[in-house]
């Protein structure tokens, strides 16, 4: 059928004779991509933007409204960057994935509706669902928030920003990629740490989280009388930090 125009209902019937499976239908007619870490769902309504997803975009989850009312908590283990536990038991990468997969379906964890930049241009409608990924990434998210200063946050945020149109790309066999990878490598040596992550009608949200490398310090963040740090000094560095901004002022006041 290469190369010829043919009709929905055509591909169908192809697809009938050949008993070749295929989920779509003269009303649901949907492109579904899945794979361990999310599954994605485009065309059929979707196609035009000022249509709302329906229940039949979404092919993993549960909607949050029919989620359970009672929250679940998860207790997941980091050690450089990867999650190695949950709930005490030691995991794969992988097999977590799996396991919270499970957990965020049941709670409608991870689903977006969103259009997209295609490598050649054009824009694109889909709606994803990342239930296991997401809870995962919040909680790398709240460790890296403990260990990595201000500087390195942003720095990794940046590597994962380039490294995502990478992949999406096709440009993983690159030695831009590999280069990414090595400073993220290097970046996650010191992400280890445990997150509770609180489970409730679509939402993942870390509530408590600690780790041995943490930067965070009670003593330094208190809002209480202390001898670690003098308000004053926060005088000079104010009147330094916003030295281009108040030449920027005399300058104009002076036109």
């Amino acid at each position: 059928m290469s190369g010829i125009l043919v009709s929905r209902e055509q591909c169908l019937d192809y697809l009938a004779e050949r008993n070749i499976p295929c989920s779509a239908s003269l009303t649901k007619i949907y492109s579904r991509d899945a794979n361990a870490w999310h599954i994605s769902t485009e065309g059929g309504v979707l196609e035009e933007t000022w249509n709302a997803p329906n229940d039949d975009c979404w092919a993993w989850t549960k909607s949050p409204e029919e989620a359970p009312n009672e929250a679940e908590y998860v207790t997941i283990k980091v050690e450089k960057g990867e999650v190695v536990a949950v709930d005490g038991e030691t995991m794969t990468p992988y097999n977590a994935l799996m396991y919270l997969n499970d957990k965020g379906v049941e709670h409608g964890i991870g689903r977006i509706d969103i259009v997209e930049n295609r490598l050649v241009g054009m824009k694109s409608r889909g709606c994803y669902e990342t239930p296991g990924g997401t809870i995962m990434m919040e909680a790398l998210r709240a460790i890296e928030q403990l260990v990595l200063d201000k500087s390195s946050f942003e720095f990794r945020e940046e590597l994962g920003v380039k490294a995502s149109h990478l992949i999406y790309d096709g440009r993983w066999f690159t030695p831009l990629c590999k280069s990414i990878l090595a400073a993220t490598e290097e970046l996650a040596q010191d992400v280890n740490g445990e997150v509770v992550i609180k489970l409730y009608k679509g939402m993942a949200t870390p509530t408590q989280k600690r780790s041995d490398n943490s930067l965070y310090s009670e003593e330094f963040a208190t809002f209480g009388e202390d001898e670690v740090y003098n308000q004053s000094h926060a005088e000079g560095f104010i009147r330094l930090y916003s030295l281009a901004s108040r030449i920027r002022t005399l300058n104009s006041q002076k036109k």
